[in-house]
């Protein structure tokens, strides 16, 4: 018998993947995780019955979450992971040779758990236990709200602004965020479809504008995501991608991340530009 895992993406639209095996179904303490294996995208990870990462293609969403603000930073040695459990950006961020210590703070310890047994490939940093990576099972907002002047860079890998992730979206998170960075320091979150969620993409990009000097967004194509756009905010103390020149060399394998997306990723259409001007001239 054929079986599907959906995820409603919006009341109209769905998008459904065939699986011949339900590896994980369960609660945690604050969502429901389930891990399918799909014909399509081989291991995939569910939470609250939305589609988060698949071995086929997680790569875009990891490099671009990691790669665009490390690249951006002339020199980033202290970077924190709020969120990702997955493991994913993680593993990325270990991988410049200019970072010393990547602290990952992940809300759920059951998405770990999880991730390193069905997800080895995303999960490769914390399973290999990478000596730049600490794991902190715990609250990110908080976390981040007991820090000042601390970061380099802060990557805030969130599920849906529901449940868990709900308060990483708010002004005050940002404030918080902005305090506990460098005075040259950055910081990028994914802020969902450009397409289906203007109206969160465009508060994000107002709160973080107000906080920060220089506030950008730029997009990938993922195709678990809805629409197959995502897009990511990114706030900057000093640091511009619009004016980014490489100060070093990208040695080691990427998939989809390269110099020329760097600054690509940054040239936005016009109906988001459109909507992200209106919000700000509110």
């Amino acid at each position: 018998m054929t079986q599907w895992i959906k995820e409603m993406q919006s009341p109209h639209l769905a998008l459904s993947a065939e699986v011949d095996e339900i590896l994980y179904s369960g609660k945690s303490d604050f969502q429901t995780i389930e891990v399918a294996h799909s014909l399509e995208y081989g291991n995939m990870l569910v939470l609250d019955g939305v589609f988060q990462t698949s071995e086929r293609e997680e790569f875009v969403y990891h490099e671009m979450m990691s790669h665009i603000p490390l690249f951006l930073h002339p020199n980033p040695k202290h970077v924190l992971i709020i969120g990702g459990g997955d493991g994913g950006v993680a593993r990325e961020c270990v991988r410049h040779n200019c970072v010393e210590t990547v602290t990952m703070v992940e809300i759920d310890g059951k998405v770990v758990e999880l991730a390193k047994q069905y997800l080895p490939s995303i999960a490769d940093a914390m399973i290999r236990q990478d000596p730049k990576l600490t794991v902190t099972i715990g609250d990110g907002i908080g976390h981040v709200a007991e820090k000042e002047n601390f970061y380099d860079v802060i990557i805030v890998d969130c599920s849906d602004p529901i449940g868990p992730g709900e308060g990483l979206f708010t002004e005050e998170f940002y404030k918080n965020t902005h305090r506990a960075l460098k005075e040259d320091g950055l910081f990028v979150q994914q802020t969902e479809s450009p397409v289906m969620h203007q109206q969160l993409v465009s508060d994000v990009f107002y709160y973080v504008n107000k906080h920060f000097p220089v506030t950008r967004l730029y997009t990938a194509f993922i195709p678990l995501y809805p629409t197959g756009m995502h897009c990511f905010t990114m706030g900057s103390k000093k640091h511009d991608p619009l004016t980014w020149e490489s100060n070093r060399e990208l040695d080691f394998t990427t998939k989809y991340y390269n110099y020329g997306i760097q600054k690509s990723a940054f040239v936005l259409p016009n109906f988001v530009k459109q909507y992200l001007q209106a919000r700000i001239a509110e």
